[in-house]
């Protein structure tokens, strides 16, 4: 067991053992970090943090599980966990070398279909179920959105299942938020009964990373059955978000092993960031440990330009492709069936590799009203600090 899996065991407060199986999960959210005060009761702030801090966390809420807290080398600044759960003075800067940033790089807005519905692929709809998660991530590109007010999240989900059941070019559902399994039990079996008779769905995902930040959740049998239930009827998968093995502990290895007992399948899409996953033996090991568990690597994203996200967390595209090259070398089959993606407005992208500074790319998805523009290939010239498609010019590949 290493150091991060022995702390993920501890009162990241006092130290003392604790059973995170044997918690309310409802209860326990209570006793979440979201103010400053609190944080620096656990992790050394000298005052010129704690002021910079103050000033993020009233732009973008902080809220810490104790368990995902226990994670953190408190010693430590640049320790990966903090980075991901942690304010930084970093999230001040609005623009830099990087580039231009932007509050929605997927193109969310566009594509709003009301009472939650994003409809931008024809053949999936995402349903944004609430706008609460059991952590706010820092590298979030939602982060406009989550843990704030706003008009984007299901006020009705029959409502949602109306729309879904109209449109039979709906093969899947994926139900995003915020995190849907922070709803209580019986939300999720309301949101999961609409869906479960309409017969053009093939199968439903429910985003989460409650696996990795609160696995305490997946303890609650009344969950597990009805999912287990529910999946024997229709397909029922879960794409999750561990970004470090450090996030790979025995907790969360119960939690999926839970989910995977109920005969769900568990994929995982990370997110490429600066000082978290930026080499290839982190991307490595993470992709070995997934696999150790049981999880199936599935996506690795390069970091939106998302505004307070994009100057301190992305990574210039030139020097990630050669990192994920150093990795795949280094991995098996499995390990290696992870696609590098860029999410944009236009669709999905997959960063094939490069030739010189030259970025292979080929469209996976496109939006419904452009179908012409999937599986086709594009070219970029690769730069020192371009991070995003929108970053590199158009070139012919001869």
């Amino acid at each position: 067991m290493t150091p991060a899996q022995q702390n993920g065991e501890s009162d990241p407060g006092t130290g003392t053992a604790i059973d995170w199986s044997a918690l309310d999960w409802q209860k326990e959210l209570s006793n979440n970090i979201n103010s400053v005060t609190q944080l620096g009761e656990h992790i050394p702030l000298s005052a010129s943090e704690q002021e910079a801090l103050e000033e993020i966390v009233g732009a973008h809420p902080m809220n810490i599980p104790r368990y995902y807290l226990s994670l953190v080398n408190g010693n430590d600044p640049d320790d990966p966990i903090r980075k991901l759960c942690v304010p930084a003075a970093e999230e001040l800067i609005v623009a830099g070398a990087m580039g231009e940033t932007t509050k929605d790089p997927y193109g969310d807005d566009k594509h709003d279909k009301g009472n939650g519905i994003l409809h931008k692929y024809g053949y999936t709809a995402l349903v944004v179920a609430t706008e609460y998660c059991a952590m706010y991530c820092r590298h979030c590109f939602r982060k406009r959105m989550v843990g704030l007010p706003n008009d984007q999240t299901v006020k009705n989900f029959q409502e949602a299942a109306k729309y879904i059941a109209a449109h039979p070019e709906i093969s899947n559902v994926v139900v995003s938020g915020g995190d849907p399994f922070l709803l209580p039990t019986d939300a999720i079996k309301a949101m999961l009964n609409a869906l479960k008779d309409i017969p053009h769905l093939n199968y439903v995902r429910i985003g989460s990373r409650a696996p990795v930040v609160y696995p305490i959740r997946f303890f609650d049998e009344e969950l597990i059955d009805f999912l287990a239930e529910f999946n024997r009827e229709k397909a029922l998968f879960v794409p999750t978000h561990f970004n470090h093995p450090n996030e790979i502990t025995s907790v969360a290895e119960q939690a999926i092993l839970r989910l995977r007992e109920a005969g769900i399948t568990v994929n995982n899409q990370a997110v490429f960031l600066r000082g978290v996953n930026d080499d290839a033996g982190t991307l490595v090991e993470l992709m070995n440990g997934l696999l150790r568990i049981g999880v199936n690597p599935y996506y690795l994203y390069q970091c939106m330009p998302v505004a307070r996200v994009r100057h301190h967390f992305q990574v210039p595209l030139k020097e990630g492709v050669d990192i994920v090259d150093q990795a795949r070398q280094r991995l098996d089959g499995y390990a290696k069936r992870f696609k590098f993606i860029i999410g944009h407005d236009i669709g999905k992208l997959e960063i094939c590799g490069r030739i010189d500074d030259k970025l292979i790319l080929k469209q996976i998805h496109a939006r419904q009203e452009h179908p012409e523009e999937a599986s086709r290939m594009l070219v970029r010239q690769l730069t020192e600090t371009g991070g995003w498609l929108d970053d590199l010019p158009e070139v012919s590949l001869v």
